[in-house]
């Protein structure tokens, strides 16, 4: 055995395979409602030992030890919500999360009413992505016909009507053939009419 075999320079470099986005949503979003569900149960637990203070008169705090609560979550409803997870997209994942942590400092939810609290925000947050969506593909199709409709007015401004200029003979434009014009005055601007252009 060589000593070579024992350094971590000599072995080659495992890049880490690249996290699938979707997966990183979900796992950022489960572990933002896990953190709020311990901070929920901290501050009920500090309340009911606020209330047991000033019920008894007597600080007993430092003999308590706590005991881990569960949030009450079922694995079955932790799947459900990690699949309301995986549909948002990672654009919409910092939003997701700053707009639970607004709602958890307004309501100030009891530790079951966490995980329905965060249920609303994840369809909040779907609700304003299909309207974007919906904004997005409604954008794509106006400008797509807005492009078609001004291809439309090139093509007919390039078609200009003459009434002035028409190949058909009148009695009066022989009479107007027949007039010659005398030449101006070099001090005066000379204006053609479109006939003589």
């Amino acid at each position: 055995m060589s000593i070579s075999s024992w350094f971590k320079w000599n072995e080659p470099y495992h890049r880490f395979a690249q996290r699938n986005p979707t997966e990183m949503v979900v796992e950022t979003l489960m572990m933002e409602l896990d953190w709020q569900l311990k901070q929920a149960e901290k501050m009920q637990r500090e309340q009911e030992d606020e209330y047991r203070r000033i019920k008894t008169g007597v600080d007993y705090s430092w003999l308590v030890s706590h005991s881990q609560h569960s949030s009450g979550m079922t694995p079955g409803e932790r799947l459900d919500l990690e699949e309301a997870c995986s549909k948002i997209h990672p654009s919409y994942c910092g939003p997701t999360v700053l707009r639970f942590r607004q709602m958890m400092v307004e309501d100030e939810p009891e530790v079951h009413e966490v995980v329905q609290l965060f249920q609303s925000v994840l369809q909040e947050t779907m609700g304003r992505m299909k309207e974007d969506q919906e904004t997005r593909k409604l954008t794509r199709q106006w400008s797509k016909k807005r492009t078609v409709s001004h291809t439309m007015m090139t093509f007919k401004s390039r078609v200009r009507i003459y009434p002035f200029n028409s190949d058909i003979k009148t009695v009066s434009e022989d009479v107007e053939q027949t007039f010659v014009a005398p030449r101006r005055v070099w001090s005066m601007p000379e204006f053609k009419t479109i006939k003589e252009l």
